[in-house]
């Protein structure tokens, strides 16, 4: 991965934080191969999001793939998919936005992607904040992040991907283990 060095880099945050749009550009930018968390989490249904593969299985898929890409950018939580995924990783990126904005964000998205945007999605999105450490929430991110041996990079703030990719890299690049910018 020529400009910064790490082999296995994951991207996580609330959904609507833009973790996929990240991964994306900073795999594309790195030449690297990118992976969706969601699409070893889900089966291929239609409507979409609406039968989760086994943990055995995502995980097993999730595996098979870094080890046949061998650089790879992986966007998603991770969280309980095992210690052998979990602690894959040399760097985790998290993003961090005011919900207002992430919530607006999965409306447009869905809406342009599938016509429409779920209440309960919404919904269950809003509450990322205020949940416990037994359902996907900023308790659970932050207490997993705490857990991870790897460096970990802290995204905070609206802007553009562009913007958040040199940061991510300039960052990587700066030695310190628990690096944080806030915009």
């Amino acid at each position: 991965m020529g400009e910064i060095p790490y082999k296995y880099i994951n991207v996580v945050g609330a959904s609507g934080s833009g973790t996929t749009t990240l991964g994306r550009a900073l795999a594309a930018r790195l030449g690297s191969t990118f992976f969706d968390a969601d699409d070893f989490y889900w089966m291929p249904t239609v409507p979409p999001f609406s039968m989760k593969r086994s943990a055995a299985e995502r995980a097993s898929m999730l595996k098979k793939g870094m080890t046949s890409a061998f650089e790879a950018v992986v966007s998603g939580s991770l969280c309980g998919w095992g210690r052998d995924i979990e602690d894959s990783f040399d760097l985790v990126i998290f993003l961090a936005l005011p919900t207002k904005l992430r919530l607006e964000r999965i409306e447009r998205r869905d809406i342009a992607l599938y016509g429409h945007c779920e209440p309960k999605f919404l919904d269950w999105a809003a509450r990322y904040d205020e949940g416990d450490i037994t359902c996907r929430s900023l308790a659970l991110h932050e207490a997993w992040l705490s857990d991870r041996q790897c460096r970990v990079i802290r995204l905070e703030g609206d802007e553009t991907v562009e913007e958040r990719v040199e940061r991510a890299i300039a960052l990587a690049n700066s030695g310190e283990k628990h690096a944080r910018t806030a915009r």
